[in-house]
């Protein structure tokens, strides 16, 4: 049985253990929902104060200029380029994951009209991200295309001659789990198919290789594992060999090659600059980049793969506590136990209860979070989910929230009525 005493020893060795005093986290609480909304670094207030105070209150106008504001997006495109596997011009923070996910699904719906008319269906996860399920239709009653939703195992069967294009979530918000992205894609194209990929739950969390899988598209998120703040800006990617093949269907002045000339016409920046649309939310920009630094100061640490390293042994820590000390109470495990299937994430199940538990860990200041089960007939499991930051967690926070989860169950706390009232954000 591991104890709180091999939890502590695993902290004092923890190469990566300076990295938490990044962040400002309120005393008493084990945050478990990174993967939803990443912490306040350190440095965030005092800048985004300066950019008010001093760029904003007193350069004015002129700090678009002289405090670099009209570069925001490309320079923070060049730092989530380093967590993503794309190069220095490949990426640009902007806009919400939504909103890319629209230009980036209809510039690749754009293409496949030209390359391969015949194909006409969106193929997708039936458990993915709703807003992703969302956009696709909205795509395909506006062009006439089809969305097709198949359960993670009948992908690659899925991809037929008629299929122009596969939209997935690197990891699955719901459960965890992971896909082989460079397998995948491969498969696609060897069908002849465009990939989407959402790295909304990857980007900060898991080592992702864009370039190296040869994806053609891709966006995600800027304030889960990137700690960029609430509605922070989102970022999005495209294949550099698709970048100038078309006009992204937002148009704005921002994309266009030269938009202080103000022309009346409207003529697409080269490259991945024509995926800005209109003003840049500077304030927002300004936090995302705080946000970044706080990832990219892994880097001497060994980056991206210690932060993995060390968050696999956090969810199999989680893991093997959870089945030793809440065995009997109803619990299951919807997250993978293999590493190469697994996000930075463990979800686990339960057919009642589950929303009223995650209320009883969140007034113990242990917060996570709640999903409804999927509808499945026969098959409804609620889910209890739970996110793991290497940056800030560790693994006495493991053992305690454990042991919390253990006495909610226990004493059977989590059926108060307070904790089964909801609220409108679970």
């Amino acid at each position: 049985m591991t104890t709180l005493q091999d939890c502590r020893a695993l902290d004092a060795n923890d190469p990566l253990r300076a990295l938490r005093q990044q962040f400002t986290l309120p005393e008493g609480v084990i945050y478990l929902d990174g993967n939803s909304l990443g912490v306040l670094p350190n440095t965030a207030a005092a800048r985004v104060a300066q950019a008010v105070t001093a760029e904003w209150g007193q350069g004015l106008i002129r700090s678009w200029n002289s405090a670099g504001w009209f570069e925001l997006p490309q320079r923070l495109g060049n730092k989530i380029a380093q967590l993503i596997g794309a190069a220095p011009g490949e990426v640009v923070a902007t806009d919400s994951t939504s909103i890319n996910l629209y230009k980036v699904l209809s510039a690749a719906l754009h293409i496949a009209a030209q390359d391969a008319p015949a194909r006409k269906v969106i193929v997708s996860e039936r458990s993915n991200f709703p807003t992703d399920l969302y956009i696709a239709e909205a795509l395909c009653r506006e062009r006439g295309f089809r969305l097709q939703l198949v359960e993670p195992e009948e992908i690659t069967a899925a991809l037929t001659a008629e299929v122009a294009v596969l939209m997935l979530t690197h990891v699955n918000y719901r459960t965890g789990a992971m896909h082989d992205m460079a397998a995948v894609t491969a498969a696609a194209h060897a069908a002849g198919t465009l990939t989407v990929w959402d790295l909304a739950h990857s980007a900060g969390a898991v080592p992702v290789a864009l370039n190296a899988a040869k994806a053609d598209f891709s966006i995600g998120c800027g304030y889960k594992y990137l700690n960029g703040g609430p509605g922070a800006p989102a970022f999005v990617w495209v294949n550099p060999k698709h970048a100038d093949r078309f006009w992204q269907p937002l148009a704005g002045w921002w994309g266009h090659a030269a938009p202080f000339e103000f022309t009346p016409d409207y003529r697409p920046a080269t490259g991945i600059s024509r995926y800005l649309c209109g003003t840049q939310p500077i304030l927002s920009m300004t936090a995302l980049e705080c946000g970044l630094d706080t990832v990219l100061a892994a880097e001497p640490l060994g980056g991206m793969q210690a932060l993995r390293q060390k968050s696999l042994a956090l969810t199999d820590l989680f893991i093997k506590l959870v089945e030793e000390r809440c065995a009997g109470h109803g619990l299951g495990l919807a997250t993978p136990r293999e590493h190469a299937q697994r996000g930075s994430q463990v979800c686990l199940t339960r057919t009642q209860g589950a929303y009223a538990i995650v209320q009883a860990l969140i007034a113990r200041g242990v917060i996570g979070d709640f999903r409804a089960g999927d509808g499945k007939v026969g098959k409804h499991l609620d889910i209890l989910r739970f996110g793991f930051t290497p940056l800030y967690i560790g693994f006495e926070d493991v053992w305690n929230a454990v042991e919390h989860l253990k006495q909610v169950l226990e004493t059977a706390e989590w059926q108060k009525a307070e904790f089964n009232q909801k609220h409108a954000v679970t």
